[in-house]
Parts: C-alpha cells; sequence; structure tokens
C-alpha cells in the first residue's frame, strides 16, 4: 500500500507539467470503432495522459484490494483483468507510435516515462493486499466451480505474480524493482541506439560506374533518398533492408558491397555514444541476478519454464540436431560459389561476397534470379493475394475503411467481416520504409486487444508494419520474394488477432514460441501455384506469372537454405548462450564472447549471425530475450500444421482450415500450447516436414 502512495505522489507531481486542458488521449474517442483519433495527438500530449491514466489504474487497484468483501473471481480476477483500460488504450498509441514515428521528442519521452511505467507495474505486481486475495482464490480454485478459461485466467494470474516476485521478502521486492526499471531503460536505450546507428549511416554513390549490376528499382530508390537528403544527381545507400540487400546481392563493386555491410554489421560497436556493448553486458548481468533473487541458475531456467519448450536443453536439443546439417549445406553452397568467385579474381570469399555470388550460383543452376520475380509482385496485388487466401481457408472478407483515423497517413485501413457479415476487427498496413523514424524489420502489433465487456465482443484493433521498397514514378511497389513471404508472415499474426474469441483480456496472449505458428503457416501459401496464378500479375502487362517461372522458383525454392538457417540458428544459438550463464563475469566483453560462441562451433566466417550482439534489438531490446528460437520451434509446429492440409491434397481444405481456426487462432492463451496444438493436429509435431522444407533431410 505505502509504495502504492508513493507512486501515485510521485505521478501526481509529474502531472503538474502538463499541457492545456484539451488533450485528445483523455477524451472519448467518437470514432468509428473507438479508432484513437491520431491526427489530434501532439508529442506533448502523451505524458499527462500517461500519468493520469496510471492514477486510474492505481485508483482501480486500491479498489480490488480494500474490496470489503470476501475475494471472488468477479471481484478480484475479472476486477484485475478489467483494470487499467485507460491506461492500455493510450499506452498503446504511444508505444506503437515510437515504432513508426520516432522523432527525438518522442524518443524523450520514451526515456523520461520508461521508469516510471516500470515502476507502476513492479508496484501492482509485487503488492502483498492484491497478492494474497488471488492466493486465497488460487488455493481454493478446485472450489469455485470456474469454467476451463475462468480456471486457466486465475491459475495463469497468481503464476505471473508469483512469477514477479510476490512471495519474495521486502529487501528482494525491492532489489527486484530496481533490476526491472534498470532493465527496462537499457532495453529503450540500446532501441534507440540501433534506430540512431542505422540513420546515421549512408552510402554515396557518385558514379553510375558502381551502380553496375543494381536492378533498375534499387537504382530509383537510392536516387530518390540522395535527393531527400539535399545530394541531388548522386545514389543513396543505408542499412534498412530495403536499401541494403539488393545492393548486397547484386552490385558489382566489392569494395562498395563490403563498405555498406561492415556499416550494417558493425552498428551499436564503435565505441561511440550510440555504443551498446556495456548495455548487452549490463543486460546480461541484471537478467541473471534477477533469476537468481526468483530462485533460478539462470535467466533462461526462469523464461523458458513458462513457454512450451520448458527447459533450456529442449531448447539446445532442437538447435543443434538442426545445426550440423544446416552448416553442411550451407559449406555446399559456399562450394558453389567458390569456382564463379575466382573466375573474377575473388579467392577467398567474405560475407559481403556471399549474397552476391550466391544469386549467381543460382542463376547458373537455374538459369533464375529473384529479381526476375519483382514485376510480378506487386504490392496491391500481393495484399489482394494475401486476402484470397483468408476468405478461401475462413470465409473471411476485407473492406477498404477510407474516412477512419490512421496511424500515419500514408497507412491503410481495412474492415475484417466474417462469412456470415459480422464484423471481426480494423486492420492497419503501414508496409513501407521510413529511414530514421521507423524501427527496422517487420511486425504486428495492436491498439485494442479483441475480449468480452459486458457480454459483447470487442473488436481489435491491429496493425502491421513493414520497410518494403516504395514505388517510384510510374512504378508502383514491387517487391522481392522475402518481402511478399514477410506480407504473409505478419499478416498470419493479424489473422490470429482478428479471429481471437477470448473471454478475458489475460486469456490472450500466446506463448514466445507458440505465437509464431499462426504466422509462419500463413507463410506456406504465399508461393504455392495455384496461389500465384491468383495475385503474381506483371504490373505493366497483367500477365500472369508464366508457369516456366513458378516452376523455378519452386525447384530452386530449398536452395540457399545452409546460408539461412546457418545464420538464424547462430543468432538463436547466441541468445541462448548469453543466458544459460549460471554465473555472468564483471569484465564479460561482447565481442570475444560472441566470437568464441560461435567459433567452437564452427560458424563459417562468411557468415555473421543474422543479429550480431550489439543491434539484436528481438533480444536487447526486449520481447524476445531467450526467446528467439521460437522462430524455429513453431516451424516444427507449422511445417506439420500444413502438412496436415497436405495430406488432404487440398491446401484449401475446409475441414482442416475449421479445425485450425477453432482449436488455434480463436484460442489465444486459453490453454497449454501444446494441448491446443494437440486439439488441433491429433498428434505431436513430426520434425521431417520441418528438416523436408529448408531441404535438410
Amino acid at each position: 500500500m505505502r509504495k502504492t502512495t508513493i507512486a501515485a505522489a510521485a505521478v501526481t507531481a509529474l502531472m503538474m507539467t502538463s499541457c492545456d486542458n484539451h488533450n485528445p488521449l483523455l477524451e472519448e474517442w467518437n470514432t468509428p470503432f473507438g479508432i484513437a483519433p491520431f491526427s489530434e495527438i501532439r508529442a506533448e500530449h502523451y505524458k499527462p495522459a500517461i500519468l493520469k491514466s496510471i492514477e486510474e489504474h492505481n485508483k482501480e487497484i486500491d479498489a480490488i484490494i480494500n474490496n470489503p468483501e470476501e475475494p471472488t473471481f468477479e471481484n478480484t480476477i475479472v476486477a484485475l483483468d478489467n483494470s487499467g483500460e485507460l491506461f492500455n488504450r493510450i499506452y498503446a498509441v504511444f508505444s506503437n507510435g515510437a515504432s513508426i514515428n520516432a522523432t527525438p521528442e518522442i524518443m524523450a519521452l520514451e526515456t523520461e516515462l520508461a521508469p516510471v511505467v516500470s515502476d507502476h507495474f513492479n508496484s501492482i505486481s509485487m503488492n502483498e493486499g492484491l497478492f494474497a486475495r488471488i492466493k486465497t482464490l488460487y488455493d481454493n480454485r478446485d472450489s469455485l466451480g470456474l469454467e476451463p478459461d475462468q480456471m486457466r485466467l486465475l491459475t495463469e494470474t497468481y503464476k505471473s505474480y508469483e512469477r514477479s516476485g510476490a512471495t519474495l521478502s521486502a529487501d528482494k521486492k525491492e532489489e527486484l524493482r530496481k533490476i526491472n526499471s534498470r532493465i527496462s531503460e537499457l532495453q529503450l536505450q540500446f532501441e534507440q541506439n540501433v534506430l540512431k546507428e542505422t540513420a546515421d549511416f549512408t552510402l554515396v554513390v557518385e558514379d553510375s560506374a558502381d551502380l553496375s549490376g543494381l536492378p533498375k528499382t534499387s537504382v530509383d530508390a537510392a536516387a530518390r533518398r540522395a535527393e531527400e537528403k539535399g545530394m541531388g544527381g548522386f545514389w543513396a545507400f543505408g542499412l534498412d533492408n530495403a536499401s541494403l540487400m539488393p545492393f548486397l546481392q547484386f552490385d558489382d563493386n566489392r569494395d562498395l558491397r563490403t563498405k555498406l555491410l561492415d556499416g550494417y554489421l558493425s552498428r551499436g560497436n564503435n565505441d561511440n555514444e550510440n555504443d551498446n556493448k556495456a548495455i548487452v553486458a549490463e543486460l546480461v548481468r541484471l537478467n541473471n541476478r534477477k533469476a537468481k533473487i526468483l530462485g533460478y541458475d539462470n535467466y533462461a531456467q526462469y523464461v523458458l519454464e513458462d513457454r512450451m519448450a520448458k527447459t533450456p536443453e529442449a531448447v539446445y536439443d532442437l538447435l543443434n540436431r538442426l545445426w550440423t546439417p544446416a552448416l553442411n549445406s550451407a559449406k555446399v553452397e559456399l562450394a558453389d560459389m567458390a569456382p564463379l568467385a575466382e573466375a573474377q579474381g575473388v579467392k577467398e570469399l567474405t560475407a559481403a561476397d556471399w549474397r552476391y555470388y550466391f544469386e549467381k550460383a543460382k542463376a547458373e543452376k537455374f538459369n533464375f534470379s529473384e529479381d526476375d520475380l519483382r514485376p510480378y509482385f506487386q504490392y496491391d496485388n500481393v495484399r489482394e493475394g494475401i486476402f484470397y487466401v483468408a476468405n478461401r481457408l475462413y470465409g473471411i472478407t476485407f473492406e477498404p475503411l477510407n474516412n477512419v483515423p490512421v496511424p500515419v497517413p500514408e497507412a491503410q485501413a481495412f474492415l475484417c467481416k466474417d462469412a456470415d457479415g459480422s464484423q471481426l476487427g480494423v486492420i492497419f498496413m503501414d508496409m513501407f520504409a521510413r529511414p530514421g523514424l521507423k524501427r527496422g524489420g517487420a511486425w504486428c502489433t495492436g491498439y485494442r486487444e479483441q475480449h468480452y465487456k459486458d457480454g459483447e465482443r470487442v473488436l481489435p484493433i491491429v496493425s502491421i508494419a513493414g520497410n518494403f521498397t516504395r514505388g517510384h514514378g510510374d512504378t508502383p511497389a514491387l517487391l522481392s520474394p522475402d518481402e511478399t513471404e514477410t506480407f504473409f508472415h505478419e499478416f498470419g499474426h493479424a489473422l490470429q488477432s482478428l479471429l481471437q474469441q477470448v473471454r478475458y483480456v489475460g486469456n490472450a496472449p500466446m506463448t514466445r514460441d507458440f505465437v509464431e505458428l499462426p504466422s509462419q503457416i500463413n507463410e506456406h501459401w504465399a508461393f504455392e501455384p495455384e496461389v500465384l496464378k491468383v495475385y503474381a500479375k506483371h504490373y505493366q502487362t497483367g500477365e500472369v506469372i508464366p508457369q516456366e517461372l513458378v516452376d523455378k522458383l519452386d525447384r530452386s525454392g530449398k536452395y540457399g537454405q545452409g546460408f539461412a538457417t546457418t545464420e538464424y540458428l547462430a543468432a538463436s544459438l547466441l541468445d541462448m548462450d548469453y543466458f544459460i550463464m549460471n554465473d555472468v563475469p564483471e569484465n564479460l566483453d561482447v565481442n570475444e564472447f560472441e566470437a568464441r560462441t560461435l567459433g567452437e562451433r564452427g560458424l563459417l566466417p562468411q557468415i555473421p549471425p543474422r543479429y550480431r550482439s550489439t543491434y539484436f534489438t528481438h533480444v536487447f531490446g526486449g520481447g524476445y530475450t531467450v526467446g528467439y528460437y521460437s522462430y524455429i520451434w513453431a516451424e516444427l509446429l507449422d511445417a506439420d500444421a500444413y502438412q496436415a492440409f497436405k495430406e488432404t491434397g487440398d491446401i484449401f481444405n475446409q475441414d482442416v482450415a475449421r479445425r485450425f481456426r477453432k482449436e488455434i487462432l480463436e484460442k489465444g492463451g486459453e490453454d497449454d500450447a501444446m494441448t491446443l496444438y494437440l486439439n488441433f493436429r491429433g498428434k505431436e509435431p513430426s520434425i521431417d516436414p520441418l528438416l523436408e522444407n529448408r531441404g535438410l533431410k
């Protein structure tokens, strides 16, 4: 109680910095579907709104604790699940906005508010009075007559409080509180440093001869970027994937490829104000100490206990089973490239050579380059192909919403409807790069979680974001195969959010190593010939992709999986190795640790891990700490799940689709992940489809 009072006093003091009385974040949103009035919101609105929402949340928590009635499921667990609604809706706008429009003012606000928000939730999770009510119900759970989803909410709520330190002594709680706050600050600083490092690097090409080999779309995009930077007449390349990857794949200038890749690999590792080495070392130490306080030998044990994997040993078992065949496959790919490089006078390939000579090896083997596909992957057509697959599987449709608020002006909004015409939710799509403002990669997020309130289904508001290559002039946005697959992937996440049917917000989250199943299974339809015939049409002629190209795409699909799997596994193993340590050296040298842990496994020098430590935002920016393995863990599931369709001879089999929707997509986290999977598949997943898909069998 005392800590809550102190936090509230601090919030009240901070609120004295409030802006004017009009704050759209704190007013009722009389907008279609209750979407945030994005265009009315200014940076100065966030701080007072967030602080006010924390104050309101504290009042709701105090009301639960001070309720004179005996604890019941409704007055304690449901009340707790419903609490913080104002905070959740406001903070979703702020945090999502910081990912897509990270101005200096917004980044400063993030830094200022991170410890306040961390302290707020620490106060709730460690509140003795609140936990006492939860524990009373948990201890008597079998006599409460709860339905399965209610029992799940109660048990998971109790477990989360126990794992957050609710049973610790006062001194340990205070130490854990300080650790959590510091971790939150460091993760934010890490992400901001990577964003700055990515934005600060530009490779300027002054001679058009140095653009030899590059596709016209990349050349045009580089010219446009140079113009925006006041360097008209030159060409500018950045470290975002839309600019970086085509350059590494196709540009003939080896020195420039090396310079660009070195800029990418050295982010956060340049001994400047954005250096992340010390942050990585401190985060490893802090998480290790946190695990020790909570009774675990290391942080990996603590995290994985609550995941599908359960133990570090299970994760390492899967990663190690794949490492050797992936590395052997990569060596075969390297051998294919070597004679092509030697013919150009390159005796020893480097990391800057791999993608370049791989494209040449693939062209020689299959008479095919991935750039041949871009004209058939126009952005709008790919999006319609994604909608087509969702409609064929689940009967759902998507209608453009042209008169609703959107997070940024170029975002698109769609209303998702079920086969019976009922509304399922709203989805935003913000898929193009904004270097310096938008964080890298692609992701799915949300502004409102699906749940039920007063017996009515609350529509989810979902958003997917990416960093795709823009169109230019008369040429529309043409996606690479990788961008196309990424689009299908993120939409798979969105589908799960849109189709979800959980009663309580607390039952919505899927475990980290299960949440990638809906996204990754959706990738399988992207390049199926039956689907390509629907959406892959030449942007100029409208010609459906020729069967010859489809055949080449199919035959070459597994080629390159040695590199792709090895670089992914290297990053996953690096993540695990940091947090499996029982004792972390005080003088942990990040570069030395990385080199040693991967060198001992025989990683080829031409293949750096997909993410080096100092820009590994999945792990050190939070979210996927001890969790990067989740993608391959989920691939074990998605490959097996897709096999359920293939076994019927129909990739749109309605019986299988209905089961997948009912047992996986609608359930969220309402049951143990493996139980949900068994309910769908009827058996545990086999590793064979995964090995087959990656050409490693």
